[in-house]
Order: structure tokens, then C-alpha cells, then sequence
């Protein structure tokens, strides 16, 4: 069997968030075994899964993007949706827009140390989209 659901998470702030929650909230009840995709249908955040006990992490992990993907270069010519549009672009193809994610008992078969980030790369990148699609 194959389910889609579609929902957006909350506004969030430029930055790493943990949405592993919210996202599990949306999901319903899921099957006793399967597996999860969930796409982003944006091209200026991300999804990825990483630390979920220790905050100071995704604080890094904002750091080191901005570093490595600095704004206002002169040789961005995608400049017309404001300084922080095209590095948002090559951040959100590093991290990618999907996560596939088993299912086992019922619930999201994560490690204990992970969670499911929301990377926002604009500084007002407003309700984010997710189609999520569930295989039992």
C-alpha cells in the first residue's frame, strides 16, 4: 500500500531546526513496517538527519554553511531574490531535499543520537511544503 500526505511545517528562522516531531505529528498512524520519503518542494532549504540532543550542533552546522557558502559574491549573477537566495540554492543541493526513512513498529526507525533537520537557508523563507509518501 501506498500513502501520500501533504503538509507544511511552521515558519522557521535561517538555521538547523529539528522537526523530527512536527513531522512525525503530521504523519498519522503509520504501518507496522515501510518506509517514509519525504520531499521538501523547496530549492532554498533542506532535509537532513543528524544530532538531536545537543542544540549547539545545528549552531555549528549554521556557521560552517555560512562559511563555506558566504552571501554577496560578486560572481553570484542569481541576485534578483536578495543576497541570501543563490547561496540558499547551492546550500540546499548539498544537504538535498528528501529523507528515506524506515518504519518498524509502527514508528520512525531512527538511531538515538538522530533527528530530522528543517535546513533554512533564507533569512524569510516562510511555511515550508513536505510530501511525504508511505510504503507498507
Amino acid at each position: 500500500m501506498i500513502k501520500q500526505i501533504e503538509f507544511d511545517l511552521q515558519p522557521c528562522k535561517r538555521g538547523f531546526h529539528l522537526v523530527t516531531a512536527e513531522i512525525v505529528s503530521k504523519l498519522g498512524q503509520l504501518p507496522q513496517t515501510g518506509m517514509v520519503n519525504l520531499l521538501l518542494q523547496h530549492t532554498s532549504a533542506g532535509l537532513t538527519l543528524n544530532e538531536n540532543a545537543d542544540p549547539s550542533v545545528r549552531v555549528d552546522f549554521e556557521q560552517i554553511f555560512n562559511r563555506l557558502i558566504p552571501e554577496n559574491q560578486a560572481f553570484y549573477t542569481h541576485t534578483l531574490e536578495g543576497s541570501d537566495d543563490m547561496p540558499a540554492h547551492v546550500k540546499s543541493a548539498l544537504t538535498g531535499a528528501t529523507l528515506t526513512l524506515p518504519i518498524t513498529h509502527g514508528r520512525l526507525n531512527l538511531g538515538t543520537w538522530q533527528g530530522i533537520y528543517l535546513c533554512e537557508f533564507r533569512n524569510y523563507g516562510g511555511p515550508r511544503h513536505i510530501i511525504a509518501t508511505i510504503y507498507s
